[in-house]
């Protein structure tokens, strides 16, 4: 597990990771690995997260039902960031935030006379009242 040596660990032994879509582009999620997620991630081809509240491995669907199959993982210059190519499943389209929507990054910033506000720019596709029982 060599490879697993070149990642740069923070000193709680994680490592911050990106989750976007192969298919559109689109960024779906971030999320922390800790090693054994990683090694997990790799072995499986299902992306596996270490869930800082829970303090466990948190496989990404297994409340949900919204798998993401792995396609690729890369490692930025730094060796500090994992990027996930993931197809986004268990819903059309797919849903990855725990909101309900397609990506975790709904919110965006638009000045105003006021100096600024976030908006919500994507809908929420399917009630989290439904998926998370």
């Amino acid at each position: 597990m060599n490879w697993l040596n070149d990642v740069k660990w923070d000193a709680q032994g994680l490592v911050p990771v990106i989750a976007q879509e192969q298919s559109s582009g689109d960024v779906l999620m971030f999320a922390w690995m800790n090693r054994e997620a990683l090694q997990k991630t790799a072995e499986l081809g299902r992306a596996v997260y270490f869930s800082r509240s829970r303090k466990r491995l948190w496989f990404k669907g297994e409340e949900s039902g919204h798998v993401q199959t792995v396609h690729d993982m890369r490692m930025d210059c730094d060796n500090d960031v994992i990027l996930l190519k993931v197809t986004q499943t268990g819903h059309e389209p797919g849903i990855a935030c725990h909101t309900g929507r397609h990506s975790c990054f709904f919110q965006k910033y638009e000045h105003d006379t006021q100096g600024g506000t976030w908006k919500s720019v994507e809908p929420v596709l399917k009630d989290p009242e439904s998926i998370y029982k």
